[in-house]
């Protein structure tokens, strides 16, 4: 049987006006692809569904082809709330300033990391992507996060992007407030933690260390 992932992707478009962003492609497209030669079955979701966004900043002429051409998964995502964890070994979420926006409160993605989480299946996020963790609880009210060594966009990283000031919370300091071990690198270098079947990553830099650590658990 072939392992089967779920990727939860950002429908937000703007950080504000006139600074648009997305999805980080490369963080979609490099799980995308290496997942693919392991013969793994992919669905690729999203809150509103439909065609998801992808940051014009990802994208430029050094763009390899085969990055760019992912991008035609994310023309008719699944609605989140079509899916559920039966029948999906894992889930993944990629990175992209939009995250911060609609995956932190999204109740569907709640229920389905602790679903994922609880049911000892793989929960994986990368850059900005675990902005989609900051709202998940488990059954017993704690944070998901809580505890447990996560790895994320840091601070530094952020006001390095100077997009700080304009989103709604920064991620590296959430994650600690939801009693999180957050364990930093330095910036812009590879990084990953694996606290049991949760996987996070630091940065576009960690996709594939992240991706390759999901392989090694699922076979």
């Amino acid at each position: 049987m072939a392992k089967k992932v779920l990727i939860v992707v950002t429908n937000h478009t703007e950080v504000h006006e006139g600074k648009s962003t997305g999805i980080w492609l490369s963080e979609f497209a490099e799980a995308y692809i290496e997942f693919t030669k392991q013969g793994y079955e992919l669905s690729v979701a999203s809150p509103l569904g439909g065609k998801a966004p992808v940051d014009p900043g990802s994208v430029d002429a050094e763009t390899p082809q085969e990055i760019l051409d992912t991008q035609k998964y994310l023309e008719n995502t699944i609605k989140l709330d079509e899916v559920s964890d039966e029948g999906f070994d894992a889930i993944f979420l990629p990175g992209g300033h939009g995250t911060m926006y609609d995956l932190p409160d999204n109740s569907t993605l709640q229920k389905l990391l602790r679903d994922f989480y609880e049911g000892n299946k793989i929960v994986a996020a990368v850059c900005h992507g675990p902005a989609g963790l900051v709202g998940a609880t488990l059954s017993n009210g704690q944070p998901l996060v809580a505890g447990k060594r996560v790895n994320a966009f840091t601070d530094r990283e952020e006001a390095q992007t100077t997009l700080d000031k304009h989103l709604p919370f920064l991620l590296e300091s959430k994650l600690r407030d939801l009693g999180a071990i957050y364990v930093a690198a330095p910036n812009w270098t590879s990084h990953f933690e694996v606290d049991g079947n949760l996987i996070t990553g630091q940065n576009p830099q960690s996709t594939l260390a992240v991706t390759k650590a999901v392989i090694a658990q699922l076979g």
